[in-house]
């Protein structure tokens, strides 16, 4: 503890005085009062824990609510984007979006379960698919990839095909073309695709809406104005059965 800190709360405690109170406040009776507050915290440093809690808990909630008000923002681009692919039907009651990395172990771990959350909730949930390849330059390339394949009609089996590959095997070019060929896409036509304009600028704005909403890392997940960031399926799921319970 101190004798700064203890300072500057015997200062705050004067400045909530009221002024003709302050004008009796010698020198020496803020010296009396620092004691006080500087001997109260001694005997209670719990006082200091609680508070530096409350001012985490604090800032915490002003970061995730600058969160919520940029999802809020940027609904439109979040759910309404032509571009980007998605399972369920377009008008589903709830629509859940996915920023994920194809080197992400966690990701990998809960792609199944994304996938299926149209079936699971009677095609009352539609999930819209958000390239964020943040790990590596092979997770650029294969999310460029996984759009070309979109371009076939191949998408989610891409996706798929892409989330099952093994991290160790370093998703160089032959690994990601194996996986498309795999699933019946043209690999020479994908290859051409992912030069284009139009694939390239699909990952680099579902990058640029990631930064905006300030989300850094994958998965993270989207619903409504809610957003999880983390593999937490039991909190995803609670916020679709909420949602769902309030359309």
């Amino acid at each position: 503890m101190t004798r700064t800190f203890s300072m500057a709360v015997a200062a705050t405690a004067i400045a909530l005085t009221p002024a003709c109170a302050q004008e009796q406040v010698d020198t020496s009776s803020r010296e009396a009062i620092e004691q006080v507050v500087y001997d109260y915290l001694l005997e209670n440093p719990e006082v200091i824990e609680e508070a530096l809690i409350a001012l985490s808990q604090k800032r915490q909630f002003e970061e995730d609510q600058k969160v919520r008000d940029a999802i809020a923002e940027n609904q439109d681009k979040l759910v309404n984007n032509s571009a980007d692919y998605s399972i369920g039907p377009a008008d589903a009651k709830v629509t859940v979006v996915e920023f994920f990395d194809y080197r992400c172990g966690y990701c990998k771990r809960s792609a199944s379960w994304a996938t299926g959350l149209p079936e699971k909730y009677d095609n009352q949930v539609r999930v819209v698919f958000k390239e964020l390849p943040i790990l590596s330059a092979e997770s650029e390339k294969a999310a460029l990839a996984a759009i070309a394949a979109g371009k076939q009609g191949k998408y989610v089996e891409m996706h798929m095909a892409l989330m099952e590959l093994d991290n160790s095997t370093g998703f160089g070019p032959d690994v990601i073309d194996a996986a498309a060929e795999s699933i019946g896409v043209d690999v020479a036509k994908m290859r051409a695709d992912m030069k284009s304009v139009e694939v390239q600028k699909t990952v680099a704005d579902s990058k640029s809406l990631a930064r905006t909403l300030g989300i850094s890392g994958t998965p993270n997940f989207v619903i409504g104005s809610a957003f999880v960031g983390s593999a937490d399926i039991t909190q995803v799921e609670a916020l679709i059965q909420t949602a769902l319970a309030d359309s």
